[in-house]
């Protein structure tokens, strides 16, 4: 007779025998599995078996080869043609079409899968109804042309970019609203409890990336506190963005402690140009009244509790006052689209008593920026700002991987006699990405551009400031992925305190950093320059 089994207690046993590291060393051992087991990884795999089939099935069948052949030929010579009459930029399309030309059998019908940004009718109607709901919720247009009107009489060039982000982004701008620049993420991670603290109502977080530790575990203590208070809390996460740092479906942990919860685009393990496209803003909502936004995740390398690639420098802005409510309806439009609900806005919105509404100086305009409406708001704001210097421009970047509308507009300004510099990160955290920012340094030095590494490690902060009167900070970096395919934010500011602050920012940051010179630029050896045009070719993919 044979003795039973029991096989769950003989497999959880083993495992317990591999974990405790009795098999090859311990440490090493647990790492590698948890690599091999760890959603990127298994995810990857699908996809690279999913590419190795569109790639080998067809010559299991060498007897259609001819006809799988030519039909690839045609759709790669489509792909081709729908490129060059695309409205995306340029350069984009260029990254595209070289490797398409040069492997005409499957560049076309990987472009089909990966390159498209294009979306289902249903998601169009989707988008439809929640922009009209943006748009009924958002100050009525007579009374934003006033403050327009209000405007130009102190700056025609402030009322006309205010009226371009009106206009094209669906946001209008305020007055009566305090800003506080925060130059570095410890003092956001303060403000923010301490905001957190204070919330009645509501608070909502939308954030790129979320990642257990000093940074959030504090925020999710005080969230959980304030749902048992009866606070609503609702968070968004973009999911490529936390798929190394948070458990699969955390959602639903979240949701299991009262937390509202929602995911931007879930990663599949398929063949999508949809992935392209990723919520990569970062907002913090309490109750309406005070507002924050910049570069600065929910993960510790942010505040410096932990060293990613020497000293992460960041930045952020906070709000106060009728300008919050631009940020807020962005919140509430990205969760109406992902929960599938219609809710009236209006239930939401914070009333300010007369007393309580702040007496600031300037006009404050949050503003959104969509992959989906062929309009690249978060540049054209940048480029109104360079082309219309008088003075200066001051530019905080982690990425410089810029097209041809921004390097002409940079390098114009400069030859004009604007003072224009940039701050780049020294220590990169994608060498590759830092080997593109470089590889743009040349033109940009002899045409009279100034251009700075912060040496104590990766500065991470998204900021202009523009001639003492113009600022912006937000999420937008300078680079393709943050311009034309993520969905963004800032704040632009005119006439704001905060101004001041970001220039003396910009000023104590530079003296922290190395000049780079043209003769640093000649000395780079002549390997690395032709890495550097090869890697600047596909920039736009990156």
């Amino acid at each position: 007779m044979i003795p039973s089994v029991n096989c769950g207690r003989i497999m959880k046993k083993l495992v317990r025998f591999v974990w405790s590291g009795m098999f090859y060393g311990g440490n090493r051992l647990k790492k590698l599995v948890q690599f091999l087991l760890h959603r990127t990884t298994l995810v990857g795999f699908a996809m690279l078996v999913q590419a190795v089939l569109l790639i080998v099935v067809p010559y299991c069948f060498p007897k259609y080869a001819g006809y799988f052949h030519t039909f690839c030929v045609i759709i790669s010579g489509i792909a081709v043609l729908h490129l060059i009459n695309n409205r995306i930029n340029p350069a984009y399309k260029i990254a595209w079409i070289v490797p398409i030309l040069l492997f005409p059998i499957f560049g076309g019908v990987f472009y089909g899968l990966l390159g498209g940004n294009k979306l289902s009718k249903r998601t169009r109607r989707k988008l439809q109804r929640i922009q009209r709901k943006m748009d009924q919720a958002l100050p009525p247009s007579d009374q934003t042309g006033e403050l327009l009107r209000h405007m130009a009489g102190y700056s025609i060039s402030a009322a006309n970019q205010s009226t371009y982000i009106t206009e094209y982004a669906l946001c209008p701008p305020y007055e009566n609203t305090d800003t506080e620049y925060l130059p570095i993420g410890e003092i956001k991670f303060e403000r923010l409890k301490e905001e957190l603290r204070k919330a009645k109502h509501y608070i909502f977080l939308e954030y790129f990336i979320i990642e257990p530790g000093i940074m959030w575990d504090s925020i999710l203590e005080i969230l959980q506190y304030k749902v048992k208070n009866g606070v609503e809390v609702r968070v968004i996460y973009d999911d490529i963005g936390c798929i190394r740092t948070l458990p699969h479906k955390y959602h639903h942990q979240l949701e299991a402690m009262g937390i509202k919860c929602c995911v931007f685009n879930p990663f599949l393990p398929i063949l999508s140009g949809r992935f392209n496209n990723r919520d990569h803003r970062k907002i913090a909502v309490i109750d309406g009244k005070v507002g924050f936004t910049g570069g600065i995740n929910l993960a510790d390398e942010y505040i410096n509790a932990r060293e990613r690639f020497g000293h992460w420098k960041d930045t952020a802005v906070i709000l106060e006052g009728s300008g919050v409510w631009n940020l807020a309806v962005m919140f509430l439009s990205m969760w109406g689209y992902l929960r599938g609900v219609e809710e009236n806005f209006d239930d939401f919105r914070p009333y300010f008593p007369p007393e309580e509404l702040p007496v600031a100086k300037g006009y404050v305009q949050p503003f959104n920026d969509s992959p989906w409406d062929q309009e690249s708001v978060g540049e054209n704001v940048y480029l109104n700002m360079i082309t219309r210097a008088n003075r200066y421009v001051y530019i905080t970047t982690p990425y410089l991987v810029i097209d041809h509308e921004m390097l002409t507009a940079l390098s114009n300004a400069a030859k004009s006699g604007v003072d224009i510099r940039i701050i780049t990160p020294h220590i990169p955290d994608k060498w590759y990405v830092h080997e593109v920012s470089r590889a743009h340094y040349s033109l940009l030095l002899e045409n009279g551009v100034r251009i700075y590494e912060y040496t104590p490690g990766f500065i991470h902060a998204k900021t202009f400031c523009c001639d003492d009167q113009f600022g912006v900070v937000g999420t937008i970096n300078l680079d393709y992925r943050s311009l034309y395919l993520h969905m963004e934010c800032g704040v632009w500011m005119y006439g704001t305190d905060s101004i001041a602050d970001i220039k003396y920012d910009f000023i104590r940051t530079m003296r922290k950093s190395q000049e780079i010179t043209l003769e640093d630029c000649r000395r780079v050896p002549w390997y690395r320059r032709l890495l550097r045009a090869f890697l600047r070719a596909f920039a736009p993919l990156m």
